[in-house]
């Protein structure tokens, strides 16, 4: 009878949280970080980590206020404070250098890590992990600092003190994951819904913190070119031609990295590493 490889689940306290991450073994092998994005958690990388572990000791950790992670207490769900969390992660994992691949909001302290630390880092994998486009930025420098403050505490207020969201089954969880992402097969679709959702008393809800989309006007503020400059690691940039961002390969931002590689995938929106998995697979071999 077949058994389906899983990974042990351990745990490690950063600046008063006690933080979740998965182990898929393999000790003394190269060291792998895969990192997801807002709103996710590390059981997105399952399939990614089943297909690597043979070579790699791969580690997926929930970022703060994800998966199995705690919540902060005090909504602090800034970069500084995921930045933290992953050197953290990196000095109790006892390594002196890692490869990573992280994806959406997980390539901001990612990259701010390789930048910070470059001889740490041997390969760089971000996946429609740039952050805010020039539109975006654009966007908020016209809105100005006053309105988007007033915004962030308007909107934090409202998240604090609103209702939770919840499905009343795990099919409508499911149901609302698909949803969401339309290149979701029926099994990925259930795979994430029922690993990213826990059920309470009155029906099931995301396990993720709902402030945590809730972003300081300060903490963005900070151009990410000036880190990506610093990074010496190779870097694999990746963006699907159906996301909601803008290509780094076209719009000047992969020229910021000094030894980078830039992949289009077709037929993928934002999480292509899901849309396209033996596309995204066949890259990460060629890369690494």
């Amino acid at each position: 009878m077949h058994t389906q490889i899983e990974a042990d689940s351990k745990f490690y306290v950063s600046q008063g949280l006690k933080l979740h991450y998965l182990d898929w073994g393999n000790h003394g092998a190269p060291v792998l970080l895969l990192l997801h994005g807002m709103r996710d958690h590390a059981r997105s990388w399952d399939w990614v980590a089943r297909a690597l572990r043979h070579d790699w000791h791969v580690i997926a950790p929930d970022l703060r206020g994800h998966g199995d992670s705690e919540w902060s207490v005090n909504g602090a769900y800034h970069s500084p404070y995921y930045l933290s969390d992953f050197c953290d992660l990196i000095e109790v994992l006892g390594e002196e250098s890692v490869s990573i691949v992280a994806h959406s909001f997980g390539g901001n302290p990612a990259a701010r890590f390789a930048a910070l630390y470059p001889s740490r880092v041997e390969k760089l994998v971000l996946v429609d992990a740039m952050g805010p486009s020039e539109p975006v930025l654009s966007h908020w420098r016209d809105q100005g600092v006053i309105n988007r403050t007033r915004e962030w505490l308007e909107k934090s207020r409202r998240i604090t003190s609103a209702q939770p969201k919840r499905y009343a089954t795990i099919e409508a969880a499911i149901a609302r994951m698909a949803e969401a992402n339309q290149h979701l097969s029926g099994e990925q679709a259930r795979h994430l819904a029922i690993h990213g959702a826990r059920h309470h008393a009155d029906g099931y809800g995301w396990k993720y913190d709902p402030r945590i989309g809730t972003i300081l006007p300060e903490d963005f503020a900070i151009d990410l070119a000036e880190f990506w400059r610093e990074i010496t690691a190779p870097t694999l940039l990746c963006w699907g031609t159906e996301s909601w961002t803008t290509n780094p390969a076209t719009d000047g931002r992969a020229g910021h990295f000094r030894d980078h590689h830039s992949l289009t995938f077709e037929g993928a929106g934002h999480w292509l590493h899901h849309d396209q998995l033996e596309a995204f697979l066949e890259a990460l071999s060629d890369f690494f």
